[in-house]
């Protein structure tokens, strides 16, 4: 009989699988609510399975679903898919580099040869943009979030620098942030507005986080990684934007949700 492995990355959002079939991997991801459906539809769908483990609720898969299975730890398992997919997708790195994932939260990784360290964390995330949106607008649809976050004006919520200046000449761009959701006399927004507005502030947040600690460390530069930018135009541009105006370069991966799974996926081919 073929022997199947497999890597399941249990998070606080999505479970997310790689399975190698005839020689092919095979990528699924599921909402973390749907876990026991998704469980048993791989099961189901690919039996002789060889499973590792990662993530915050890989310990409660592992006893309910996969007795025999590894864990390997989060951290790891994300970073080892991250170079395996930048080997992948032919994108080439300096040695020292960071690994920014942006999940339910974000996580700072500095990749300095063989060796991977943690070295920053943040709340501020997919889960932010999801939870707060819903707040900001009942609207919980995470499709329909993202979709009106790309069509919104972050200038008809945010103060920006213009506004404060108002005729005169501004010493940096007039487009900038002064203070996120400020208004001031703004009084006419929308739900795609204030979506627009969020997306920002993470996007600032992450890239004003990252930034320090490329200096910090030396380094740079940036891949990026995680579910929150996968189908979030939006947060996505406002990322590039800013990285590129504190001038580190940074490669976002196509498959970069999945750097768990595969690292998790790896331990056991």
């Amino acid at each position: 009989m073929q022997r199947i492995t497999a890597g399941i990355d249990a998070g606080g959002s999505l479970i997310k699988m790689v399975y190698q079939e005839n020689k092919r991997m095979h990528f699924r991801k599921f909402p973390i609510n749907e876990l026991d459906s998704a469980l048993s539809w791989l099961k189901m769908s690919v039996p002789s399975l060889h499973v590792s483990l990662t993530g915050g609720k890989a310990s409660l898969i592992q006893k309910k679903y996969f007795q025999d299975s590894l864990i390997h730890p989060e951290f790891v398992a994300t970073c080892e898919g991250a170079r395996f997919l930048l080997s992948a997708e032919n994108k080439v790195m300096e040695e020292n580099y960071l690994i920014v994932n942006i999940g339910t939260g974000t996580s700072w990784h500095i990749v300095n040869g063989d060796k991977v360290e943690r070295i920053l964390g943040s709340g501020m995330g997919g889960g932010t943009f999801t939870g707060l949106g819903s707040l900001l607008t009942q609207v919980q649809d995470y499709q329909q979030l993202t979709d009106l976050a790309k069509i919104g004006n972050k200038g008809n919520v945010d103060m920006l620098v213009k506004d404060i200046y108002e005729s005169a000449e501004t010493p940096i761009n007039g487009e900038l942030t002064a203070a996120n959701f400020a208004m001031g006399k703004k009084l006419k927004h929308t739900d795609a507005d204030r979506l627009a507005s969020l997306s920002n502030m993470i996007a600032e947040t992450i890239v004003l986080l990252t930034s320090q600690t490329a200096a910090i460390h030396q380094v740079k530069n940036v891949v990026i990684i995680g579910s929150a930018i996968v189908g979030n135009p939006s947060l996505k541009h406002g990322l590039e934007f800013y990285m590129n105006m504190v001038g580190l370069p940074t490669v976002f991966l196509e498959k970069g949700e999945y750097c768990g799974a595969i690292g998790a996926y790896l331990t056991v081919t």
